[in-house]
């Protein structure tokens, strides 16, 4: 314990206000009991969630108030019932917990949230990520210390092992509960403790600082290629798409990992879900000349369109047909209706209201959609118009399209106009202005 409270000591300083996450178990406990005896001037919130899964939650709930009261310590609880489906996962937990304590965080405005994860927890982590796969961030397992930009997430008892920490109460007299789940080898991680942990700790008794070692080597290999990541992420990815051109010039390695940088930005809370097939299924498709899309883990798809690749959320796109009268933005297009204007560009057009049937209606595109070109002799397919124009494929489904109340092509805004559009010297009561917008 004595790396652990030198830890502690070395990072906190008079006035500084830590969450702790206390469950009532021996790491938590342990914890709590080592942060309380610092000989240091701080404000201390114990934080307990009860899942609402096991009828001994009642009792842990009381352990730890027991012990916060007796030692004049802020007690914060919170009580989920709220699991869809009577459905829970590990994860389902963690990102309620986790949201728990941000909001204590912001109430007491804390700079350090404390948990009791320790160095055999360290161990089957980087294990069960070996196995699975990740990436270099990943592998590292459990960041003793992690700073965000409101506060740092610190984990004192990485030094130490779960003997130690039993031992530690024993000495000390510290009430602990036991969770019986711990136990249940359906659970991937029991399965690594039961039968993975006392062959290494056989090895050597002392592994888990091996492994603290391992992982504070790897963090700073990551924050190393991390900078370089960073600068060529700032030349590659711009406005929300990648520039294969530019990517492809990249060592293979730095490829994968600017990939992985901006997925990682894209899913921060899923950062562990990137793993090594999804990584060479970008790859793939980046190495492809067709224009398509795979599916990402957490509902993200990645998605090429010529020169570029963009990662995004897969929304349904809905079609839309909306009057047009004198004003209207739609998706990130906005249109309005002038009484002069000079300009020549295919932002403008302008109609003779006799020669067309209104109202008119700005609507998304239709299979099989022509419209007559101006100054070209026939029609053009819309579908046409739109690849000679380079536009996205999944931008075509929502761009706007003006037509007559006959259904009639009047206008691709910003690419093309029809026969219907009149020059400034021709006769003509309409001029429509485009713009695109930021509906941000």
């Amino acid at each position: 314990m004595k790396e652990a409270t030198k830890f502690l000591d070395k990072l906190l300083k008079d006035g500084d206000t830590l969450v702790i996450g206390v469950s009532g178990g021996p790491d938590s406990m342990c914890l709590l009991d080592l942060i309380t005896k610092l000989d240091k001037n701080i404000q201390i919130i114990c934080a307990h969630v009860n899942h609402g899964l096991r009828k001994e939650s009642i009792k842990e709930k009381k352990l730890v108030e027991n012990y916060v009261h007796k030692h004049n310590i802020i007690f914060e609880y919170l009580e989920i019932n709220d699991y869809k489906n009577n459905k829970f996962t590990e994860s389902m937990g963690r990102e309620k917990r986790y949201e728990f304590f941000n909001q204590l965080i912001d109430k007491y405005h804390a700079n350090y949230l404390m948990t009791a994860h320790h160095g055999d927890d360290l161990i089957e982590t980087v294990l069960m990520r070996l196995v699975r796969g990740s990436n270099l961030k990943g592998y590292l397992g459990i960041q003793k210390l992690k700073t965000n930009t409101k506060y740092s997430i610190a984990r004192p008892l990485l030094y130490v092992t779960k003997k130690e920490i039993h031992d530690y109460l024993e000495e000390n007299n510290i009430p602990y509960a036991i969770d019986k789940s711990n136990d249940n080898e359906l659970y991937t991680r029991n399965r690594y403790r039961k039968h993975m942990l006392p062959f290494l700790k056989n090895e050597d008794k002392n592994v888990h600082l091996k492994f603290l070692k391992y992982s504070e080597e790897l963090e700073s290999y990551h924050k190393y290629v991390n900078n370089i990541v960073k600068d060529k992420v700032n030349e590659i990815f711009q406005n929300n798409k990648i520039d294969i051109e530019k990517l492809s010039k990249e060592d293979k390695f730095l490829q994968r990992k600017i990939i992985e940088y901006i997925i990682t930005d894209y899913q921060k809370e899923y950062i562990f879900n990137i793993n090594d097939k999804q990584i060479d299924n970008i790859l793939k498709l980046i190495n492809t000349s067709s224009n398509r899309k795979i599916n990402l883990a957490s509902g993200f798809i990645a998605r090429r369109s010529y020169n570029n690749l963009y990662i995004e959320k897969n929304k349904d796109r809905e079609n839309y047909n909306e009057e047009f009268s004198n004003e209207l933005i739609i998706n990130n297009h906005k249109f309005i209706q002038e009484e002069n204007n000079i300009e020549k560009s295919n932002h403008i057009i302008r109609l003779n209201s006799e020669e067309i049937k209104m109202p008119l209606y700005i609507r998304t595109k239709k299979d099989g959609d022509k419209m007559v070109v101006k100054n070209l002799d026939g029609t053009k397919k819309l579908k046409d118009i739109f690849i000679d124009s380079k536009i996205d494929i999944e931008e075509r489904r929502v761009y706007p399209i003006l037509v007559d109340s006959n259904d009639i092509v009047l206008w691709v805004p910003g690419i093309k106009k029809s026969k219907f559009d009149k020059e400034i010297n021709e006769k003509y009561d309409i001029i429509i202005k485009h713009m695109e917008v930021n509906n941000e």
